[in-house]
């Protein structure tokens, strides 16, 4: 499987320099298969991000799990075959997280930012967005698998905070992402874990962030001359300030967001 997603690595950075999307370093990005401890500590598909502050050239690394482990140990199949390699590996490796967390080491992060900063609307939104803008050039299967999981980041805004509410069970939010989002029972049962102790409350981040990305694009649109990459590529320098700060410099500074 680690062969198969560093050849789809390949073929997404080739869509992103044929259209434009986001400046590429020319560096390769890294992806691994998880271990059994770690799949037990984040038993999803994950970025390792990179040492913010002290980083003596350590990079940030795609990792994928094969088991959730238990009593009884799950088999994922919801990421192991073709269609599904698109959408997670534009949110993970590129333009998506490996991609965030490497311009952020090398444009440098001041250490109250580092410390203080840490963001999972601003980071998990811009993977979600990064799905959004590989998605137009994926083939149908891709797009469908990718729209899937977009699906899923807005279950997770309701499911979440409605278990802490007592509104749903356990059980019946398995159920409900088995049946309405087509989850295997694996991933299921990892996306309920991860809502009511694994990180509660972080899963709400990604479809708001992804939201305040598109409002954000949509103020700089406005402006004359927009470009795309341009765009991107100062979004990921500024991926750890505040959605306030990041639309002031779409809004009132959108020439320089424009032309530098």
């Amino acid at each position: 499987m680690l062969a198969f997603y560093e050849k789809r690595l390949g073929q997404i950075e080739q869509i992103i320099r044929e259209h434009k999307l986001v400046t590429l370093p020319s560096r390769p990005a890294r992806i691994r298969l998880g271990t059994p401890a770690e799949n037990a500590q984040q038993p999803a598909p994950h970025m390792n991000p990179p040492r913010l502050l002290g980083n003596t050239g350590e990079q940030g690394e795609f990792v994928l799990p094969l088991s959730v482990p238990g009593k009884t140990e799950q088999k994922y199949d919801d990421f192991n075959y073709d269609a599904a390699a698109w959408t997670l590996t534009a949110h993970e490796a590129r333009p998506g997280h490996e991609l965030q967390f490497s311009r952020m080491v090398e444009s440098g992060v001041s250490v109250a930012r580092a410390v203080f900063a840490f963001n999972s609307v601003n980071v998990e939104g811009w993977g979600l967005y990064a799905e959004a803008i590989t998605l137009p050039y994926m083939p149908d299967e891709g797009k469908l698998i990718s729209l899937q999981l977009r699906l899923q980041r807005a279950a997770r805004a309701f499911l979440d905070p409605e278990l802490q509410m007592g509104k749903w069970t356990p059980e019946a939010a398995r159920e409900f992402l088995q049946r309405e989002v087509g989850l295997s029972p694996a991933f299921a049962t990892e996306e309920v874990d991860r809502f009511t102790f694994r990180a509660p409350a972080q899963a709400t981040a990604y479809f708001y962030g992804y939201i305040r990305l598109l409002e954000l694009r949509e103020a700089a649109e406005k402006a004359r001359g927009f470009d795309q990459q341009a765009f991107h590529c100062r979004r990921i320098c500024c991926a750890r300030r505040s959605s306030p700060a990041c639309k002031w410099l779409a809004g009132e500074r959108s020439d320089r967001l424009v032309l530098q």
